[in-house]
């Protein structure tokens, strides 16, 4: 995982934004509007880059077609399997979700050594089911090139290579891309961001397993994980970059970018590494991250406030658009871990502790996948949620003014949001005060990142109201479920 680098004290021109001396009447008369406003709840974005892990090491999980059901009832685009399970492949069909499929781990040393293996393979695992159900990748392995297995490391490209001519001999060469996962391990260097670089000693089987993704325009998978970040510094600082919460922000000393949050600066890190090997273009999957939400007591961070901050702003920065620093303006193909908990998974109790649904069918914390558009509301067994009425993000009165100016260095410094009407001139620049300024710049923030109830937390800095905050000709952009 990445080490920690440069704290950056954003954008401090924006401090201009929030001076602090306009009259006391006009602070007053806007605290007083602020008073009369209440809490309320949510409304969820769907965009089609956002998958789910369907684990199965588990002896409590529903079935397959009440599986399916959930996951048509939610946003969810995309479901990797870590094999080929034909009940549920069979029940996902005609639903539209695309399906990553697996080859295990211990089936790559046929694979690799016996062409005929493969086609079997794709014979029994694919062409059954193509293409009603919408299979779109087969991985072969999971985290092999970490494994420490060297004979299987040697085998894994072979093996890549005679599923990719049995999907070729079955002309769905060009339909169902072919790849394999890889942890972040495979990395000897990520801080960094533009810094990064896989490890030599891995690199005479990287260098032609890539070419071979390339040649055959498949993706790089990998699984960058900021929760085993954060538990190797566990400070409230890096707890805020990680779960994509109001932070100083980092800096890339060498490229100059600056990051908010850990993800996007891992996810960099992957991508330099593929530059330096001359891959620049080459496409990259997030084929797993979560975070638990329970843990051992030495298990930092394994909370379902935690949980639920990473995967719901995580969420909500996929439906941004907003892209990395060095992938601007695109949203990375992500898989979030996982649908379910998984009671057999061995290791550690966070190991277990992933899911974002319980196994009857609700969910274990609201991520705002709720797919408004479904005639199913909500998943099966779940009450239905109402219909709610157009909510604003303000900030809570007892917040201090040092909470709020960090609040909108965070906001207006993204570089996303266009923080111009509280600017000198603009339309909500008076009152000129830090808590009038961060409020409208707070709202603006809720409204453009997916209105979910975590894009109005602010690290417990703000709340949800139904009252229109806005004043004169100060318009703040409200939206309604």
């Amino acid at each position: 995982m990445p080490v920690m680098y440069d704290i950056f004290s954003c954008c401090l021109f924006i401090r201009t934004y929030s001076r602090t001396t306009m009259a006391t009447h006009s602070n007053s008369s806007f605290l007083l509007h602020l008073s009369f406003i209440i809490n309320a709840v949510y409304i969820a974005v769907s965009q089609p880059f956002i998958g789910v892990n369907y684990g199965q090491v588990a002896d409590n999980l529903p079935a397959p077609e009440a599986s399916a059901e959930l996951l048509k009832s939610t946003t969810v685009g995309k479901v990797r399997l870590y094999g080929a399970d034909p009940a549920i492949i069979k029940a996902l069909a005609n639903s539209g979700i695309g399906i990553v499929i697996g080859v295990a781990n211990g089936d790559i040393p046929s694979l690799a050594s016996d062409p005929d293996s493969a086609t079997q393979w794709v014979n029994a695992n694919v062409l059954p089911h193509y293409p009603e159900s919408n299979i779109t990748m087969i991985a072969v392995g999971n985290e092999i090139m970490s494994s420490g297995d060297d004979g299987l490391v040697s085998q894994l490209l072979p093996a890549m290579q005679n599923v990719q001519n049995a999907l070729n001999s079955a002309s769905l060469g060009g339909k169902i891309k072919v790849s394999t996962v890889h942890s972040m391990a495979v990395l000897t260097q990520s801080e960094p961001p533009s810094a990064g670089s896989f490890d030599p000693g891995l690199m005479d089987i990287l260098q032609p397993l890539v070419a071979f993704l390339k040649n055959n325009e498949s993706p790089f998978a990998i699984n960058p994980y900021p929760f085993f970040a954060y538990q190797s510094d566990p400070r409230p600082e890096t707890l805020a970059f990680c779960l994509f919460r109001p932070n100083s922000g980092r800096v890339d000393q060498i490229s100059g970018k600056v990051y908010s949050n850990m993800f996007d600066a891992q996810v960099d890190g992957v991508q330099s590494a593929l530059r330096r090997m001359g891959f620049e273009e080459m496409e990259i999957v997030i084929a797993e991250t979560g975070w638990p939400s329970r843990g051992d007591r030495d298990e930092a961070g394994a909370t379902v406030e935690n949980a639920r901050a990473y995967n719901g702003n995580l969420i909500a920065h996929l439906r941004s658009m907003v892209g990395t620093p060095s992938m601007p303006a695109k949203s990375v193909d992500t898989f979030i871990f996982a649908l379910y908990d998984e009671d057999l998974k061995p290791g550690p109790p966070s190991e277990r502790a992933f899911g974002l649904f319980k196994t009857d069918l609700t969910m274990a914390y609201d991520v705002g996948l709720h797919n408004s558009a479904s005639i199913h509301k909500n998943p099966p067994t779940s009450p239905v949620t109402p219909e709610r009425e157009t909510q604003w993000c303000i900030p809570k009165m007892e917040v201090s003014e040092a909470e709020l100016q960090r609040n909108i260095d965070y906001i207006c410094g993204s570089q996303v949001i266009d923080c111009g009407p509280i600017q000198s001139g603009g339309a909500c620049y008076e009152p000129n005060t830090v808590l009038s300024h961060a409020a409208f710049a707070m709202n603006l923030y809720y409204q453009n990142f997916g209105r979910n109830p975590w894009n109005c937390d602010f690290s417990q800095t703000a709340m949800l109201t139904s009252q229109n905050p806005s004043y004169s000709d100060c318009v703040y952009p409200g939206g309604s479920i």
